[in-house]
């Protein structure tokens, strides 16, 4: 089969490492890509961007793609499976019409209210005054969020009613998020224990990832502004056998079936971002795809003899529960291990950084059976790696427990280096707390 992948950062690059070695696979292309994914063996359209729909079913065409997979947000919402699909392209990723469950934190939050699935209760507004007047009676912290996509930078936690405003004035007044940020959405907010859930599903049945636990803050000790992530660890501790029956119960069969029900057939990987609170489990947000850097860390827990193509093609037709069972696949998808994902970010992200910086300790080899190098923002210069974005690379680890898996991906972090390059110190040590008191 040809392949192509649609994205181009590390989770196109960890989509690539998980499906490379495929015997089914016989070639694979990226648009666009990045050096980083070129360097490993894909070819990259590397002039062609994830959101040119027109320029994305040529390229399907031009490559000969048996299977295409959407792997980012925007092409998602725009329409790509649809018109991938209607080009003659099986494809691996939601329509538009489900794709929304991402596209509009306001569409969420209705289907959640009106199918009774637990969340934090929430107003929205396109009025800067009339949000401000309920601000003013609000409990703090609150949370606004602009009601559609923003790079991940579209949430504001504000502790105080100033900041509330200021955070719904650059929304609605100041076009901060352009299009995304014309309608804001307000929350409660919750506290507890953030997971994240990552399923495959055919609209019906589904196979959830191993939980597990995002860094959104750029800076140790959860504190500076927030990110798309600093790394992950998996599988989430907190997530027990028993939250995890209350969540497919309360939340992942309940969301797929209100997505049926209104006629929007979710097929792809749904993301559930979860809170794990003293009143049970509540759906933070949902993604209508493979988190970054969440992708990196869950996809090597796979275990090497399942075909991640095959999974793709079952949910796509509709028969996901037939390819478990006809391969024999229940209880057998995972490894055992713990796995780690550090990210090595731009120096200022997610503020104004520098880019243009020469990277050390990085040969572009392929991962290894435990360590994976995934990369983002690379670029190569005078045949060099080069710094060309916010999040550079992640580096994953697996071992036998949480604590040996992060020493592993720190050690290998110490052997890369460009100018300003940072990183958190301490992803996943909560989680290691939290064990320790068990």
């Amino acid at each position: 089969m040809r392949i192509l992948i649609v994205g181009g950062g590390g989770r196109e690059c960890a989509l690539y490492s998980a499906i490379k070695n495929n015997p089914r696979v016989t070639a694979v292309a990226a648009a666009p890509g990045n050096a980083g994914i070129a360097a490993l063996g894909a070819y990259c359209y590397s002039d062609v961007k994830a959101t040119d729909i027109s320029a994305l079913t040529k390229c399907a065409a031009d490559f000969k793609a048996d299977f295409v997979i959407v792997a980012p947000d925007d092409p998602l919402v725009l329409g790509a499976v649809d018109a991938l699909d209607a080009a003659g392209f099986k494809c691996f990723g939601p329509k538009k019409d489900a794709a929304i469950i991402e596209g509009s934190k306001s569409f969420s939050k209705h289907l959640m209210k009106k199918h009774q699935i637990p969340t934090a209760d929430y107003r929205e507004f396109i009025n800067t005054a009339e949000a401000t007047a309920y601000l003013e009676n609000a409990d703090y912290p609150i949370v606004i969020k602009a009601d559609g996509l923003a790079l991940g930078k579209g949430v504001t936690i504000a502790n105080t009613f100033d900041e509330a405003v200021a955070a719904v004035s650059d929304c609605l007044d100041n076009g901060k998020f352009g299009f995304a940020g014309k309608r804001v959405v307000i929350e409660e907010y919750l506290s507890g224990v953030e997971v994240t859930v990552l399923c495959l599903t055919d609209g019906a049945d589904f196979i959830a990832f191993p939980a597990s636990t995002d860094h959104k803050r750029a800076f140790d000790n959860d504190l500076g502004p927030n990110t798309g992530g600093m790394g992950v660890i998996a599988p989430a501790p907190y997530y027990t056998s028993e939250i995890r029956e209350e969540t497919i119960r309360n939340i992942i069969t309940p969301t797929l079936n209100a997505l049926r029900i209104e006629g929007r057939l979710f097929r792809g990987c749904l993301y559930f971002g979860l809170m794990l609170t003293g009143n049970g489990v509540k759906v933070v947000e949902y993604n209508a795809r493979f988190g970054d850097p969440e992708a990196q860390t869950v996809l090597p827990l796979l275990n090497e003899n399942v075909d991640l193509i095959g999974l793709f093609e079952a949910c796509r037709s509709g028969i996901l529960r037939e390819f478990v069972e006809r391969n024999n696949l229940r209880g057998k998808l995972f490894k055992n291990l713990s796995s780690a994902c550090v990210v090595m970010a731009s120096g200022g992200y997610p503020d104004k950084y520098q880019t243009g910086l020469p990277i050390t300790g990085i040969d572009f080899r392929p991962p290894d059976r435990d360590v994976f190098v995934n990369y983002a923002g690379v670029s190569v210069k005078d045949g060099k790696p080069h710094t060309s974005g916010g999040r550079v690379l992640t580096v994953t680890a697996l071992d036998k427990d949480l604590s040996s898996a992060l020493k592993k991906a720190y050690s290998e972090i110490s052997h890369i280096n460009f100018e300003g390059a940072h990183f958190r110190n301490d992803i996943g040590y909560k989680a290691i707390e939290f064990l320790s008191l068990k």
